[in-house]
């Protein structure tokens, strides 16, 4: 850490203000003495300009004189010299910025000017106005005297400008002496600042450069020396601290190489253990195949001494053994079933929490008496579930002490779980196949209780009466209904023919096209009614238990019109589009009203009710479209989406 943050900084800033302060008062002085100076060559030239305006005026007074008649022109010459010299003398005591002109600065050269004005007012200035008011003796006068204060007022007009020269060549030298040593300070100041820098921080940059380079030379013992606690002995400091930690890493490399290894081996153990047993459990077997596969991988795998699997049966509440390995016959006895809540197994059923320890000690009220004379010394219980639901409890058993790790119990709790949802598919494939069955089977009961059992019925009433007219003697009448019983017989043989053709019939896959055109030739056989079928449209077919249910329907409705119909030509129309399959099958008997016809409406009736139930166990739709006279159709709807093999 730096032992003073910022005092580099500070030292920078400081110098760099002191440098500027120094430079800043050298350019201040340089600028006050150009505005002193600023205006003082007008003054000069003005003050100058005075003494040759005192003798223009003599001068004009003179010529003036020697005139024989006064000139306007002379006087107003004198007039406008004497009112530029009351000016030039205002501005030189006042000064004028516009110029500019400089208004006096020293008291020399205020004391000159004060004593030039004085004598102007009281003398000269006096004279000059009485010449310019009086008559020509008086201007003889005026002259006279003017020519005597001439010489001694020209003198001090010269003394207040050589005043001024003297002040403007102080200033002059004064400007030069500062701007010498301002350029004397420039260079100065950059030795300065330059010998600071070198020895504050290019120095030492270059001493944590060269510790840099010798770094990268993989010179891991190179340390800086700390020569100040700002930031750059910071710096200095943390790449001390750096290399020291680098060092460390680099010692210690191998060592931590080899612990990553073993970390890896370790996960890649796991996930082998994993991978196995959900490729054990995905294959379809039964319950204690599957439990007996998976113990054994487990076993294996960890090297247990021994393992079961214990599944919960809710109407006893007890947990039941169902396979193990490893057990002796005395463990058997005592723990082929339990209650829940019993032991080790029975607690971890409850709780849900895993459990793996020593069993010479266990938690506080679990008493391990069967673990213990079978001479297992760590004893294991991980709970089998499904969807949070608990559905028993696999064991593995160690004889010597064996501790597992977090992420082996996180393992086998993850196994736990897998095996539950194989023994769940298991049991949801064998409800299935069970209702699958039962399903049939109660189509199978429609049909022969709508076809045979209602034939039977008939044959039934016409032996009585068969029986009744024997017995009464009539000969006639019995004869009659021998042959309604024939007629009878024969029908209840043709629905038995046509039973088992319905569940004989095997569609393969991609020929449901084929079964169709065969079933219709069959029925064209049987019944003498012309067939046709037409394929609209292609494309991959539909699954083999769907198709299945395809020809059920398809052969029902050939059966309802060799009923009913009294048709003469049946047409099926199988028209595949994108989404959906639809087949039709119409007939141009003589119909019927689906609305008011009692055998359509009827609930036992074998036409509507069975070919619906199969439409909507594939997931589609049938339709029967019939007007009295005009012939019938049955449209059969179902969509292609999820349903199709490639």
């Amino acid at each position: 850490m730096l032992a003073n943050p910022g005092k580099l900084s500070r030292k920078i800033i400081g110098m760099l203000v002191v440098f500027f302060l120094v430079a800043a008062t050298a350019i201040g002085l340089t600028l006050l003495i150009s505005w002193q100076l600023e205006g003082v060559a007008a003054a000069i030239n003005d003050a100058g300009s005075q003494r040759m305006r005192t003798y223009r005026m003599g001068h004009l007074m003179a010529r003036d004189l020697e005139a024989k008649a006064p000139e306007a022109s002379a006087s107003q010459a004198l007039s406008d010299e004497l009112a530029r010299f009351d000016k030039v003398q205002r501005d030189l005591k006042q000064g004028d910025p516009e110029r500019p002109l400089s208004p006096p600065r020293n008291a020399e050269v205020q004391e000159r000017l004060q004593a030039v004005d004085q004598v102007w007012q009281e003398t000269v200035r006096p004279l000059v106005a009485g010449y310019l008011a009086g008559v020509r003796a008086e201007r003889e006068n005026a002259v006279n005297r003017f020519d005597a204060e001439l010489e001694p007022f020209v003198s001090k007009i010269n003394e207040l400008a050589l005043a001024m020269e003297r002040t403007y060549a102080f200033d002059t030298n004064l400007l030069r002496t500062v701007q010498a040593a301002l350029v004397a300070l420039a260079i100065i100041g950059t030795i300065v600042l330059i010998r600071f820098f070198s020895r504050l921080v290019i120095g030492p940059v270059g001493v944590l450069h060269a510790g840099m380079q010798r770094m990268t030379s993989d010179d891991l013992t190179v340390r800086l020396p700390v020569a100040s606690d700002d930031e750059l002995g910071g710096l200095a400091f943390g790449f001390n601290q750096m290399a020291e930690h680098l060092q460390n890493v680099y010692n210690t490399l191998e060592q931590r190489v080899e612990a990553e290894t073993r970390r890896l081996a370790q996960r890649n153990h796991e996930l082998s253990i994993l991978y196995s047993a959900t490729t054990f459990l995905s294959e379809p077997a039964p319950v204690t195949v599957l439990s007996e596969g998976f113990l054994d991988r487990i076993m294996n795998a960890l090297g247990a001494d021994a393992g079961a699997v214990r599944m919960y049966e809710q109407q006893s509440d007890r947990l039941f053994l169902i396979t193990h390995q490893g057990l002796s016959v005395d463990f058997l006895d005592h723990e082929a079933e339990m209650n829940c809540g019993d032991c080790l197994c029975g607690e971890v059923f409850q709780t849900g929490v895993s459990a793996a320890f020593a069993t010479v000690n266990p938690p506080a009220g679990m008493k391990l008496r069967t673990c213990i004379r079978e001479g297992f010394a760590t004893a294991t219980a991980f709970s089998i579930l499904y969807d949070k639901q608990k559905l028993g409890v696999y064991n593995l058993y160690f004889k010597r002490p064996q501790a597992l790790s977090e992420q082996q119990i996180h393992l086998l709790e993850t196994l736990g779980h897998h095996l539950g949802v194989a023994i769940e598919n298991q049991r949801l494939k064998s409800r299935e196949k069970e209702l699958a069955v039962s399903e049939e089977r109660n189509l199978l009961a429609q049909e022969l209780h709508d076809s045979i059992a209602q034939g039977l019925a008939f044959l039934n009433i016409q032996v009585q009466l068969l029986q009744d007219s024997l017995r009464k003697g009539k000969v006639e009448e019995a004869m009659q209904t021998a042959g309604q019983l024939r007629e009878g017989v024969q029908e209840s043989y043709d629905d038995v023919r046509e039973l088992l053709v319905h569940f004989r019939t095997r569609v393969h896959q991609s020929d449901l096209d084929t079964a169709i055109q065969s079933t219709l030739e069959k029925f064209e056989g049987q019944t003498g009614i012309a067939t046709a079928f037409e394929r609209i449209g292609s494309g991959a077919s539909q699954v083999p238990t769907d198709e299945i249910q395809i020809m059920h329907i398809v052969q029902e409705s050939l059966s309802n019109i060799r009923k009913h119909a009294k048709a003469s030509q049946v047409r099926v129309i199988a028209k595949r589009e994108i989404g959906r399959i639809k087949i039709d099958i119409e007939d141009d008997g003589v119909g019927f009203d689906p609305e008011n016809d009692p055998n359509c409406l009827s609930d036992r009736h074998v036409g509507l009710k069975i070919m619906r139930e199969r439409a909507h166990r594939i997931g589609g739709e049938c339709r029967v479209a019939s007007k009295p006279g005009e012939g019938s159709r049955v449209t059969l709807t179902l969509p292609r989406e999820n349903k199709e093999v490639a």
